[in-house]
């Protein structure tokens, strides 16, 4: 089942933004959704404009914004609305292809910590790999301090698949997403880091999962994923993740330790080709999907709603689209999805929940942010 939702925001003629609310409608089986059959209406309006290529957006204590670039810049806004400030003592990414500065997270004990956790592609010989680490965001906003890289990045050519989202778990640690670098044989191979989830804890030292011993890379936690660019909590504190299949078969997952994903055996999905992948859809020892997408709509960002301010959304799972030029609601329960579709919501790269319950998404086309309001 999809549902279609249509809202748009519209410059006025004295240059002055308002949400211009169209409500919802529903493309199947003759079904409205929203409460009682009715409409539901949403606004819309910019928050961040003239970003270059933006990847992810981090709201900190006090009112001020971090966002990334995939070209290496870190942006520290003071508040919405105000001038960025390029913030010094970032890592040296290699901006080529999908790699980049890529996710930002900001820590629970921020206020007293103020710890910032960034992943990006690192250069590495003549290639690059997925790395993180984390550093001391000064008082100011201006300056990253010692930053640590908490990984060792493994070379391989070309550009795709890096991953790379940032999550921290309810006991502090923190979980990073990789991609298969281009090779789904490397998802499948456990010592080393691509097409995995990987775990540290708050200072940086790899968890690995136990039941793959001492041979295994260091912090493995699950192995068999594609791509996953998408990767939030939910209500209970287990990880979702969403993940980019090929022609067909993006995923929704909730990983778990030790646990085969199973790309590239199996996947409800088909090569560029045309030709199958693997060995099917299902196999003994591998774990399947929770929901999975057919055709693919190259999902990037995650976030399971609190229901601060949709009530009737809490625990909803919101995922941005990068060729379709939507953001995806679907409900838990049954997996049904609805689609808010606007002339802002092109190249959803990030999309998350603000402390006052909004809903912010980037645009990687528009180069801005956005905030959704009832």
């Amino acid at each position: 089942m999809v549902a279609e939702g249509y809202f748009k925001v519209k410059l006025s003629r004295d240059g002055v933004w308002q949400p211009l609310v169209v409500g919802l409608l529903v493309s199947f089986g003759g079904v409205t959704l929203g409460q009682g059959g009715a409409a539901q209406a949403l606004a819309i309006e910019p928050i961040l404009t003239g970003l270059e290529e933006p990847w992810a957006i981090e709201p900190l204590p006090g009112g001020s914004v971090l966002v990334t670039e995939r070209e290496g810049a870190l942006l520290y806004f003071p508040e919405l609305g105000a001038a960025p400030l390029q913030v010094a003592g970032v890592p040296k990414v290699a901006a080529s292809g999908q790699g980049g500065l890529l996710d930002v997270m900001v820590p629970r004990d921020f206020a007293t910590s103020r710890r910032v956790w960034l992943s990006y592609a690192a250069p590495v010989g003549r290639g690059a790999g997925t790395a993180a680490g984390f550093g001391t965001l000064s008082a100011d906003g201006s300056r990253l301090e010692g930053f640590t890289a908490v990984m060792t990045p493994a070379e391989q050519s070309g550009g795709r698949h890096f991953g790379a989202r940032l999550v921290e778990a309810p006991d502090g640690t923190v979980f990073l997403t990789t991609g298969d670098r281009g090779d789904g044989d490397l998802a499948q191979a456990l010592d080393g880091p691509e097409g995995k989830v990987l775990r540290f804890s708050a200072d940086g030292a790899p968890m690995t999962a136990a039941e793959y011993g001492a041979s295994a890379f260091p912090g493995l936690y699950s192995h068999g994923h594609r791509n996953i660019q998408g990767a939030a909590l939910n209500a209970a504190g287990r990880l979702v993740t969403v993940e980019h299949g090929a022609r067909g078969g993006d995923e929704v997952n909730m990983p778990l330790p030790a646990r085969n994903y199973g790309w590239p055996v199996i996947t409800h999905g088909r090569d560029y080709s045309g030709l199958r992948i693997g060995e099917g859809t299902a196999k003994p020892g591998m774990e399947q999907p929770l929901h999975y997408w057919d055709p693919s709509i190259a999902p990037s960002g995650l976030m399971v709603y609190s229901g601060k301010l949709w009530p009737e959304w809490k625990g909803h799972i919101f995922t941005g689209s990068l060729n379709s030029d939507f953001i995806s609601r679907l409900d838990p329960a049954t997996y049904a999805e609805t689609r808010i579709t606007t002339d802002e919501t092109t190249r959803v790269r990030d999309i998350i929940e603000a402390p006052d319950g909004s809903i912010w998404f980037l645009s990687v086309y528009e180069g801005a942010a956005y905030r959704i309001t009832p």
